[in-house]
């Protein structure tokens, strides 16, 4: 609950810096004055890209968070088992041992989203986090593509 609260303030704080530069750009565009109107255009342009990664974001995140849900219920949620360091890193050795797991589970049935979605967590618990959030993407997109045909 705790990190839900921290991330509503983020969200919160950016959209009113976003709304904030997005008054300022309007007010560049409104100028009778190309330099200006250009700085505003600029000014839009990144205000509508802060607002696409924004919702992109949130969407990963509801549907992480939706998918472990589910999981969970299922009982299909993976077990932490890898011990970590007072600083929170996981073990090496055993990070890599539960991502071979994962990884031949996701070749053994690369069609069911429950196996990506484990799949993704040993990425993470493994350090690679570019590769988590892409497997977890594909484990959303036919997690979603299975409720659409039912």
């Amino acid at each position: 609950m705790k990190n839900k609260f921290w991330t509503g303030l983020v969200i919160v704080l950016l959209a009113i810096m976003l709304i904030g530069a997005a008054t300022s750009a309007w007010r560049f565009l409104r100028v009778d004055d190309i330099a200006a109107q250009l700085i505003g255009a600029g000014a839009m342009l990144i205000v509508a890209l802060g607002v696409w990664v924004l919702a992109r974001e949130l969407l990963f995140g509801i549907g992480t968070e939706r998918l472990g849900r589910r999981l969970e219920e299922e009982g299909g949620l993976p077990e932490d088992t890898v011990e970590r360091s007072p600083g929170g890193r996981a073990n090496r050795e055993q990070a890599d041992e539960q991502f071979k797991i994962y990884a031949a589970e996701a070749e053994a049935a690369p069609e069911d989203w429950r196996s990506w979605f484990r799949l993704s967590i040993a990425y993470d618990t493994a350090g690679d986090r570019v590769r988590a959030r892409k497997t977890m993407r594909k484990a959303i997109a036919m997690e979603k593509t299975e409720r659409a045909t039912r």
